[in-house]
């Protein structure tokens, strides 16, 4: 586990209160977990993860990864449809511990309204939040 000052805070990134991270790039939006929550679960050994062509609300369930440690559910930061899937994960799940936000990032939606995106916590405002959970 990582402590504080070694954890990564993407400042192009919004978060949500459950340890998701989405970044707005065009009109998609690309969703992953928090280095904080892939420093959380340690080694990461499976995803579970939707199709393309699946749609959310925010807030909906859209996963699962599993640790050594145990397995926590993958909610949604933004509504919308799932555009494309980091299938690489299937075979390299462990890309999420080298790098959530770039090897590791989990999928891409196109959001059902861009309000939502802007409404999650900014870097600043998520890194309060881990700072009091540590």
């Amino acid at each position: 586990m990582k402590e504080f000052n070694e954890l990564i805070f993407d400042q192009s990134a919004r978060y949500s209160a459950e340890h998701t991270w989405a970044k707005l790039e065009g009109d998609l939006v690309t969703i992953g977990i928090s280095d904080f929550a892939q420093s959380q679960l340690d080694e990461i050994v499976f995803v579970e993860m939707p199709t393309v062509g699946d749609s959310y609300n925010a807030n909906d369930m859209f996963g699962v990864v599993e640790s050594v440690k145990t397995a926590s559910d993958l909610f949604m930061p933004v509504g919308g449809e799932v555009i494309k899937v980091n299938t690489e994960l299937e075979n390299a799940p462990e890309r999420i511990n080298q790098d959530p936000f770039v090897d590791g990032w989990m999928i891409r939606v196109k959001p059902s309204e861009i309000k939502e995106w802007q409404e999650l916590l900014s870097a600043d405002a998520y890194t309060d939040i881990v700072k009091e959970q540590t």
